[in-house]
């Protein structure tokens, strides 16, 4: 089972995760998550360990039960502008922004992050699968995204993103060879269906 928290001082704890890096479309999309200190949960972990219908389902008891949570992103756009390491830090601060509650120490999935403020915070790898609030911050920006994700297919058929949600599947790579890009795609990633590696998603 999953850690609940960090520190052993009664602070506020806000773990944070993002979703999207890898895609060659569409936003990359972090939430943030202050769980009670107790909290404690028999599924909860890694969103990428889980079903579609898990992260459903732990969507909405995650919002229930957190004393605070928010969703941030930055656009293909920025990203292309930015690169994406300094957008998803980007994405991560401004769901810290959001928050309804002053977290006190960040759980930050990963080994790098721009410090918040001047609030203390800690990167661990693989943190989604230590930390309950990462955990949860993971279940939270992966489902938000993918969400968007699959209303944008229905303006942009043929990318196969309500299956994909923008990743570099086969069918994702042959459409952009055939149809073109879109104005989601991140245009300073490398589209040709030659020089990437196939992913079935």
């Amino acid at each position: 089972m999953l850690k609940a928290y960090f520190s052993r001082k009664v602070v506020v704890e806000a773990g944070c995760d993002e979703a999207g890096r890898g895609c060659l479309a569409g936003p990359v999309v972090a939430a943030a998550v202050i769980l009670p200190r107790r909290f404690k949960h028999k599924v909860l972990t890694d969103s990428k360990q889980l079903k579609k219908s898990q992260r459903d389902e732990l969507k909405e008891e995650i919002k229930a039960k957190a004393l605070a949570w928010a969703v941030g992103m930055a656009d293909n756009d920025e990203i292309d502008r930015v690169n994406i390491l300094n957008a998803s830090f980007l994405a991560m601060h401004r769901a810290l922004d959001k928050l309804q509650q002053s977290p006190e120490l960040l759980l930050i999935d990963g080994n790098r992050f721009r410090p918040y403020k001047s609030i203390e915070h800690h990167c661990i790898i693989q943190g989604d699968g230590h930390y309950f609030s990462i955990a949860a911050a993971s279940v939270l920006a992966k489902t938000y995204r993918d969400d968007l994700m699959i209303k944008l297919a229905q303006l942009y058929p043929g990318y196969g993103w309500e299956t994909n949600v923008g990743y570099g599947t086969k069918k994702h790579r042959l459409a952009i060879k055939k149809i073109g890009l879109t104005p989601f795609h991140r245009k300073s990633f490398n589209m040709a269906c030659n020089q990437l590696e196939l992913f079935d998603y």
